[in-house]
């Protein structure tokens, strides 16, 4: 059993759309969960459907998205303060020392991420190798273990397949709130996809990815 998690990611939303079935069922096992969010997605391209946003009220928007989800989620949230979009231009060793200081007082068991290079958004690949550095970092026997999750079309081609893979059907109405708790990002979409043969059981094998969520063990050398 886990003493504690932490899922680490760029952006609000990350965490519903990437491991909110996951973090809900740590939590029905009453296991603390952390997540480290490292920009306030500012630069998002979506103000809601219809706009309620603009770029200047967006980052407190999200910000305020983001709370609602981690209260849906019942998660402790630290944030970061980096600038979206510009992860990949920061030093990943600085963000690797930033985060560790995290690790280090929390000490979880298991540390969350994205998969660098397979995780589609520069935001997404540097903040996932800033992690694995940061865990690198710490002491071999205060290492948590470390699940890196690729959402690349042709990962599992180029990685296999994943060693972890969760079944949050069990969870789903949560990890759905969660989702929804982002207005800005996908309440258009979210409306159309409630509406959707796939939402509605006519199509499960299009609605099975939102079932499982998939992780890949790190292996340190």
């Amino acid at each position: 059993m886990q003493k504690h998690v932490v899922v680490i990611y760029p952006h609000p939303d990350d965490e519903s759309f990437g491991c909110s079935g996951t973090i809900t069922q740590f939590r029905k096992e009453g296991i603390p969960v952390t997540y480290l969010c490292g920009t306030l997605g500012e630069m998002g391209r979506n103000m809601g459907s219809p706009f309620f946003a603009n770029r200047e009220t967006l980052p407190e928007i999200r910000k305020q998205e983001l709370l609602d989800a981690c209260s849906v989620l019942d998660v402790q949230v630290e944030m970061l303060g980096y600038r979206d979009k510009t992860i990949e231009f920061e030093s990943r060793d600085e963000i690797a020392e930033h985060i560790k200081t995290y690790l280090e007082q929390i000490k979880p068991s298991l540390v969350i991420t994205h998969y660098p290079g397979e995780a589609v958004h520069p935001d997404h690949d540097a903040m996932g190798a800033a992690a694995i550095e940061a865990v690198r970092k710490m002491n071999p026997e205060d290492r948590p273990v470390l699940w890196a999750q690729a959402i690349t079309n042709d990962r599992y081609e180029k990685l296999g397949n994943p060693d972890v893979v969760r079944d949050v059907q069990d969870v789903f109405d949560t990890k759905m709130k969660a989702i929804e708790s982002h207005r800005s990002q996908f309440e258009g979409m979210l409306n159309k996809f409630k509406q959707s043969p796939e939402f509605l059981g006519k199509n499960k094998d299009a609605l099975e990815r939102f079932y499982y969520e998939e992780f890949y063990t790190w292996k340190f050398e």
